[in-house]
């Protein structure tokens, strides 16, 4: 694995991302992705250059690449002081996967009551502390602004609290934000993103900015509570930044890969990054595009005009985003509707095209066929539903806990499960996005399952195992 971590001026150099276009492999090519993401993350007030920009062929690779680039020394690589990642529970699964790759320490913390993508943020604290007094050393926090496992979306104060938290630590901050753009309601709960809260303009000190996020920690915690002499992530005392502009400890992660249907041209699945313009920044920068030349992971082809292109946001494609998000807005609501009312406990969707019901309260039901944990529920809801409910134990929680991530994709009763629906909506979404057929399917199957209806009579072909992108 050290092949991962390549050092100093040995590793062969990226492709400057400046170069001139064109619309083949190499620099050029690599240059109209960068500088597309610039323009992306200028209009959701990041100002980003070029050179902030790292690119891979999947987003998976590409964390695969920061942890390595951000991880400890290659003699503790599958030690408990070997560079743990902090990440909620539950979570993505090609999240954790990356870290396991690398040999890395997980130290799971549960989610708040309100949403996911997060973790809490005094149990993130109680986690941090205990594992570096243990002898650990976790370095780097993963999370998601729009949680697409459960379609929630942090308030921005939460969000706020964490970045407090992670900060006071010295975590590095990884935000996936995925699915920032796909919001139900664009006058709901404000996405935000950690580099957002993190960022302050060079020496201003106004009130009522994000910009005292850092001066802010005590309000969480004394910092006399917290292991003296930790070395942090960057092995500096926590809190440090550069004198204005970014703060030193986010990373911005975007899977354009993470849903297909938003994608204005099929077949991109390229991860995009965008790091801090500040010295460490720069020095993790050159670090992961290290690793990714050494793995030979470069984006070719097509795949970087398309991704060119999405990162562009043309007004089709801002259509075709919008009309997409107003029919998984129906249909999730209209689940939401028959989860609850059938008893099970699921937080309010806002984003994305899933949900993640709780079925503790319908346990002595299901028990009574058979279902006991989320292997069984998920198995069982598959067969009534199709491939649209992965149990909650892929997603690292707790395998006894009747949870499912559900998807907004349930199709109507009368349609076959192998027909994924369509996502053509009104202009009030609220006709034509198969929602009421989905909210029939969904109550059909949990009453079988609770009231003792028939059987499903036949089995369908369960998720893959790692399940779809969350």
């Amino acid at each position: 694995m050290q092949q991962t971590r390549p050092d100093g001026p040995a590793a062969v150099p990226a492709p400057d991302p400046r170069g001139a276009r064109d619309t083949g492999d190499g620099p050029a090519a690599y240059g109209a992705v960068a500088e597309a993401a610039c323009g992306y993350w200028g209009r959701r007030g990041l100002p980003t250059e070029p050179g902030q920009v790292v690119v891979a062929p999947t987003a998976p690779l590409l964390l695969l690449a920061l942890l390595a680039a951000a991880g400890p020394e290659p003699e503790t690589v599958g030690r408990e002081d070997g560079g743990g990642v902090v990440l909620p529970r539950p979570g993505p699964a090609w999240h954790a996967d990356q870290a396991r790759l690398l040999g890395r320490p997980l130290h799971p913390v549960p989610v708040p009551a309100e949403c996911g993508g997060v973790p809490d943020p005094f149990a993130l604290l109680e986690t941090v502390g205990r594992a570096r007094a243990a002898g650990g050393d976790p370095r780097a926090l993963l999370l998601s602004v729009a949680d697409g496992l459960t379609g929630t979306a942090a308030p921005p104060e939460l969000l706020h609290e964490v970045c407090e938290a992670a900060v006071q630590e010295d975590l590095l901050i990884i935000s996936d934000e995925s699915w920032r753009d796909t919001s139900h309601d664009p006058h709901d709960t404000v996405i935000v993103s950690p580099a957002e809260i993190l960022h302050r303009p060079a020496r201003h000190t106004g009130a009522g900015t994000h910009a005292h996020t850092v001066h802010a920690a005590h309000t969480l915690r004394a910092r006399a509570d917290a292991p003296h002499g930790v070395r942090g992530a960057y092995g500096r005392s926590p809190g440090a930044t550069d004198e204005g502009g970014d703060h030193d400890c986010v990373v911005v992660l975007v899977d354009l890969g993470a849903d297909p249907e938003y994608a204005f041209r099929p077949g991109t699945a390229m991860g995009v990054a965008r790091l801090p313009a500040t010295g460490r920044g720069r020095e993790l920068c050159e670090r992961t595009r290290a690793v990714l030349t050494a793995l030979r992971a470069r984006p070719r082809g097509r795949d970087t005009t398309a991704a060119a292109e999405a990162l562009g946001e043309a007004e089709p494609l801002r259509e075709h985003r919008a009309a997409g998000n107003r029919a998984h807005a129906a249909r999730a609501a209209a689940l939401h509707r028959v989860l609850t009312a059938a008893g099970a406990v699921c937080r309010p969707p806002h984003a994305g095209r899933h949900l993640y019901p709780d079925f503790e309260a319908l346990r002595p039901a299901l028990a009574a066929r058979g279902i006991e944990d989320a292997l069984r529920l998920e198995a069982e809801l598959v067969r009534r539903l199709g491939p649209y409910a992965l149990g909650g134990h892929r997603f690292g929680d707790d395998p006894r806990a009747l949870r499912v991530r559900l998807s907004t994709d349930v199709p109507s009763a009368d349609v076959p499960s192998t027909v994924v629906p369509s996502t053509d909506a009104s202009a009030d979404g609220t006709t034509a996005d198969g929602s009421a057929g989905a909210r029939a399917s969904l109550e059909t199957a949990l009453r079988e399952l609770t009231a003792g209806g028939p059987a499903a009579p036949h089995p369908v072909k369960s998720p893959d195992a790692d399940g779809s992108p969350a």
